[in-house]
């Protein structure tokens, strides 16, 4: 009777759930031939506070990572912008060319 404990940091969707039971449940029939009413999965969700890595939490690593995200969309913004007034520059100095 395989018992198998799965711990993930929390945010998994219950639809993501079920598809971890149902595909462990059938990695465990097809390697070992073990019956699925006799499987059992848990997943256990840790909240990122309490789950360490590279000696810091994974909210800190998740804080990090989003602002990382927020400041990269914020310069290509930016250069977007950057590029638009250039090309409305470029406009009015062809208008004004072509009134000359």
């Amino acid at each position: 009777m395989p018992y198998v404990r799965i711990e993930i940091t929390d945010g998994a969707t219950y639809e993501q759930k079920l598809q971890i039971y149902k595909e462990t449940t059938e990695m465990l029939v097809r390697i070992l031939n073990k019956k699925p009413e006799y499987t059992f999965v848990v997943i256990e969700e840790v909240d990122n506070k309490n789950w360490g890595h590279m000696g810091t939490s994974v909210a800190k690593i998740r804080e990090a990572e989003a602002r990382e995200r927020e400041g990269a969309q914020a310069g290509a913004g930016k250069a977007s912008t950057k590029k638009s007034a250039a090309k409305a520059g470029a406009k009015k100095s062809a208008a004004k060319k072509a009134k000359a």
